[in-house]
């Protein structure tokens, strides 16, 4: 890796990509410490960090953001939301499903769909964001005439916030080196490495104070840590290859065809987004309970179910990261398509009759390889869980983190060897 980006700093225009992308992350990291006017960051942060599945998740993303009341505090769960919707319309409305396979035109178009619903998204969560920190004390001039016109900027700080992530990260893409919005992803996660550092020095400093347990869980975190990355980078990495023969064809004077090749199916298709999709879904019931305040009887039960230090929330987690992978594939991999691309190209499986037998291999091999990543995203999602139930104390980064920045740096990393592969960088082939 650090050989890959010392040749790629050989390379003039590279070199140029490289820092406008980190010049890009230190005005996103300068933006997450401007703070919205009339919000007590104070306040916002006891309500993040008591809870435990919605405002904590959001805080996570947004790099410390949230709990800051910064103008960056919803950083791009907007703009993520917008672009699951926008991809499961694209199975219900011929219109979106046309513009997907119209090629770099018609994914123009969708991402300007994407970006108007990225607006609107990020409008309604500020306003709810207002009203759930109005309920809480958080802001500054809560009741009279105040209010409307304290609403009013908090809600245009944090919508506009959203909003430059969204055209930061563009830049990234289209002038930097990688995906403008993972990296943006990517930085604010990484940027709670040094608070995580802080919270195991803490955690090793009371095992002198009499918790000598803290001095096997500290370096057990540790070896958990690294384990985790290395199987992530293990399973991203992962694939079954499934292959392909070409028959011969003459065209003119030339044969076409004649060569073997594969049709690769990777175990983690799906990515993160199965987890997004979950916490999503699981996030709804502790947003309901900021606002209704219940302090007995059944929903107060009900409510508790959905914290994310409770048995019901992990189990719920595993179950709905699993539908929604399948979910997910579903609509992103068709092997009817795939199989009769393959007879259009005079290509076959071997031992596999073409048509529907072709067909119906590939959807066994997509849904057994399906099943095989969605039990992995389930373990590293719900681990961490799991062990904070199990021992106490927290790995400061969740599965879903960790998972996110593995994955953003192989890409980061593939990116960097395809543009040096591209100018035959002697360096790098050597």
């Amino acid at each position: 890796m650090f050989q890959t980006v010392r040749n790629a700093f050989k390379v003039a225009d590279l070199r140029k990509k490289i820092l406008y992308t980190i010049l890009i992350i230190i005005i996103f990291r300068l933006g997450s410490a401007i703070t919205v006017p009339f919000l007590d960051p104070s306040v916002l942060k006891s309500i993040v960090t008591s809870d435990n599945s919605f405002l904590g998740y959001f805080n996570v993303l947004t790099g410390g953001g949230l709990e800051k009341a910064t103008i960056f505090a919803m950083s791009i769960t907007p703009y993520i939301n917008a672009s699951i919707i926008v991809q499961l319309l694209t199975v219900a409305i011929p219109y979106l499903e046309r513009l997907q396979k119209e090629g770099e035109v018609g994914r123009k178009k969708l991402g300007k769909i994407t970006r108007y619903l990225t607006f609107v998204l990020a409008l309604i969560q500020a306003v709810g964001f207002f009203f759930l920190l109005k309920s809480n004390n958080a802001v500054e001039y809560s009741t009279g005439w105040e209010v409307w016109f304290t609403g009013i900027i908090i809600v245009a700080a944090f919508t506009a916030g959203s909003c430059l992530i969204v055209w930061l990260g563009e830049r990234i893409t289209q002038k930097g080196i990688g995906n403008g919005i993972s990296v943006i992803l990517f930085a604010g996660i990484i940027s709670r490495a040094p608070q995580a550092f802080s919270t195991l020095k803490s955690m090793w400093e009371l095992g002198g104070q009499g918790q000598w347990q803290n001095y096997i869980y500290v370096p057990l975190i540790v070896v958990i840590f690294i384990a985790m990355i290395i199987f992530i980078i293990v399973m991203t990495n992962a694939e079954r290859r499934i292959p392909v023969m070409y028959a011969k064809r003459v065209v003119g004077r030339k044969m076409y065809g004649g060569q073997n090749s594969h049709i690769p199916v990777k175990v983690s298709m799906s990515g993160v987004m199965p987890i997004i999709f979950a916490t999503s879904i699981l996030s709804i019931p502790s947003l309901i309970a900021q606002f209704v305040n219940v302090q007995e009887g059944f929903w107060l039960h009900f409510f508790q179910v959905f914290r994310y230090d409770s048995w019901g929330y992990a189990i719920l987690y595993f179950v709905l990261i699993i539908a929604f992978n399948f979910f997910y594939i579903a609509i992103q991999y068709n092997p009817i398509e795939i199989a009769n691309n393959l007879r259009k190209n005079n290509g076959a499986i071997p031992g596999i009759r073409p048509g529907k037998p072709t067909s119906d291999f590939i959807s066994r091999v997509i849904w057994k390889i399906a099943m095989l990543g969605a039990v992995f995203l389930g373990i590293i999602a719900v681990f961490p869980i799991f062990f904070q139930m199990a021992t106490g104390a927290q790995i400061a980064l969740g599965g879903t983190s960790i998972i996110i920045i593995v994955s953003v740096a192989l890409d980061t990393m593939r990116a960097l060897e395809s543009q040096l592969t591209m100018r035959k960088h002697k360096g790098f082939l050597e």
